[in-house]
């Protein structure tokens, strides 16, 4: 967790003492880094999901009973005082070029993490774990269920 000294500073005029000491501080739980960047990673062109197979065939279970989703799926993260590491497991896009995702996944993540916690983000590791491609969805069930239309006729 990071924690950050918040130093009380007078207006000049006002009766407030001129110690200027602490006010206290803030700490930032390591979740709360994994959710902002979880989120900005999801907001990436070309990014599918976050997480392996595994991960998002139990988090969609999660999701449908919980009925909410968690934006931190797939991230890990190791905060310090004054900086943050962030992995994360991505799903890309068949088609998608994938470093060009990894520096847009790279650039969101950095920006929305040192933006709303005053974190340095020093490393940011993307596993990439699959490929996606369009019209197939992991919640689909197998081909071989015997479900859907048949593959002869």
């Amino acid at each position: 967790m990071a924690s950050t000294d918040i130093s009380g500073s007078t207006p000049q005029g006002t009766n407030g003492g001129s110690s200027g000491g602490p006010r206290g501080t803030i700490t930032i739980a390591d979740n709360v880094v994994a959710t902002i960047a979880g989120i900005a990673a999801r907001e990436t062109d070309g990014i599918y999901s976050l997480g392996g197979s595994a991960s998002r065939a139990l988090g969609s279970v999660r999701d449908r009973v919980a009925k909410t989703s968690d934006p931190s799926r797939g991230v890990k993260v190791e905060v310090g005082e004054e900086q943050a590491a962030i992995d994360l497991d991505v799903v890309v896009e068949y088609g998608e070029p994938i470093g060009d995702a990894a520096k847009e996944i790279r650039s969101r993540v950095t920006d929305a993490v040192e933006t709303m916690t005053g974190l340095e983000v020093v490393e940011i590791n993307i596993r990439v774990l699959d490929v996606h491609l369009a019209g197939s969805d992991d919640e689909d069930g197998d081909e071989d269920s015997g479900g859907g239309s048949p593959r002869v006729r």
